[in-house]
């Protein structure tokens, strides 16, 4: 597979860029500023390392993980009261969920792939 190609890793970059810049309009409340800059940030990196090195499943993994973190920490950062924030990390974090998953098999087939020719 193409470097750089992949849109499940564009989206899961962009809804970590949007949520990471997201605090500057939403209000906040308790943890969600820490919380929705630190999974923003790491769906932008991990994204970025998916577009950079498309045949490591593993990486998808890690972004299913953090993109779930995304969808429950306001629940854990107790900020379900700040609709905007919590919205955000609800439908952001949903977004990379989703298109996460569906980039798992590809990344897979890019790994097994390489594995056989090598």
């Amino acid at each position: 597979m193409t470097k750089w190609y992949r849109w499940q890793d564009w989206a899961t970059v962009a809804a970590g860029l949007f949520t990471a810049v997201a605090v500057l309009w939403t209000r906040q409340l308790n943890l969600s500023t820490t919380c929705m800059l630190v999974f923003g940030g790491l769906l932008v990196v991990s994204g970025l390392i998916n577009l950079a090195m498309p045949g490591m499943p593993a990486m998808e993994y890690v972004q299913a993980i953090l993109a779930a973190g995304l969808v429950l920490s306001p629940w854990l950062g107790t900020y379900t009261g700040a609709t905007g924030a919590a919205l955000t990390s609800w439908i952001a974090g949903g977004v990379a969920l989703v298109v996460t998953a569906a980039a798992i098999k590809p990344s897979t087939d890019v790994r097994h792939a390489y594995r056989v020719s090598h």
